[in-house]
């Protein structure tokens, strides 16, 4: 639905320069690779504590348990049906919020569209030839209400269902990582997997964190190159989802990475990117792509009626300008 193997992120982190208090701890930045894409991390420790080893063993977890692309993962043993695979606590997790957003987007957001993303050549399988033959043919696997789960073991109404949880994963693993972190004490830290992002307390200058939001520019490659808006953010989580990274063509027409569960067609609208603030980043992640399924109107409509959530969105017109339309809590943050 948004995440491929390939690296996508959607937003830059602009950071301070300024020093912090000696008697506060110096600021660390660490940086890796996972799920397919890179993490960079921001954070102060009195200590000069190193982390990475750490953030790269819980990474690791994550990947052994939801990536699609790891054959003895837990989710590839669930999707070549395996008997008897019983999830662990990740996968519990991503999967109750992803059945919860199903539910609050009436299935605009569904985990089982796994066949179609393999099919129109965004996933780990084999690309085909689409045409409405065969998405007729997969669309009978698509849906998460064919899925159930009890003790633990997930249950398929029929065998060729297969998930796929890179809209939502990279959210919860920057929700798992902001936990360890405030569990050993370190309050001041920026996380950023994949363009999912979390804060928390001040930058190394003593003021809010700066995330940029790229300019929606069809085939821009390079995060922060050219930035729409720069937004100011303190204690919260930020995913990003958009169309204009991760497409190709055929005959002219742009193939995209956003699928509509509903019709099983890739999903291109006038929203170009949807950028979501909320407490968690796998509510963000998840509701970040749900706006790109429904499209600017209904996603407008969807995210007013949600407490708790912000939403800064970049459309398009037939003249290919840009507008920018956000939520009244994205006003006091946003800087241009």
């Amino acid at each position: 639905m948004k995440k491929l193997m390939v690296l996508s992120v959607f937003l830059s982190l602009l950071l301070f320069s300024c020093t912090p208090k000696q008697d506060e701890g110096d600021y660390l930045k660490i940086q890796g690779f996972t799920q397919g894409t890179t993490y960079i991390i921001t954070y102060q420790t009195p200590d000069s504590l190193d982390l990475r080893s750490t953030v790269d063993s819980l990474l690791h977890d994550f990947d052994l348990s939801l990536s699609t692309y790891i054959p003895n993962s837990i989710i590839s043993r669930i999707n070549n049906n395996e008997e008897n695979v019983v999830v662990d606590e990740l996968f519990q997790a991503v999967w109750d919020e992803s059945l919860r957003i199903f539910k609050l987007s009436d299935g605009k957001f569904d985990i089982t569209v796994a066949p179609l993303i393999n099919a129109w050549g965004f996933g780990p399988g084999m690309k085909m030839e689409m045409d409405s033959i065969i998405i007729d043919s997969l669309m009978q696997f698509v849906g998460m209400e064919k899925l159930s789960m009890r003790d633990g073991i997930v249950i398929k109404e029929k065998p060729g269902i297969r998930m796929d949880v890179n809209a939502i994963a990279q959210g919860y693993s920057v929700d798992v990582l902001a936990e360890y972190f405030k569990e050993i004490g370190i309050n001041n830290f920026l996380i950023n997997v994949g363009g999912e992002i979390t804060c928390s307390g001040v930058n190394p200058g003593g003021n809010e964190w700066r995330v940029g939001v790229d300019k929606p520019v069809f085939g821009n490659s390079l995060p922060g190159q050219e930035l729409q808006a720069v937004l100011l953010l303190d204690n919260i989580s930020l995913a990003s989802s958009g169309n204009y990274r991760k497409f190709y063509e055929i005959d002219g027409k742009k193939i995209v990475h956003t699928l509509d569960p509903a019709t099983g067609y890739t999903r291109m609208s006038q929203l170009l990117s949807a950028t979501i603030l909320a407490e968690s980043c796998v509510t963000a992640d998840a509701l970040a792509t749900t706006c790109m399924v429904m499209g600017p109107e209904k996603a407008k409509e969807f995210i007013s009626g949600l407490k708790g959530v912000d939403a800064y969105f970049i459309t398009t017109d037939d003249d290919g300008l840009y507008y920018e339309w956000y939520t009244p809590g994205i006003e006091a943050i946003l800087q241009k």
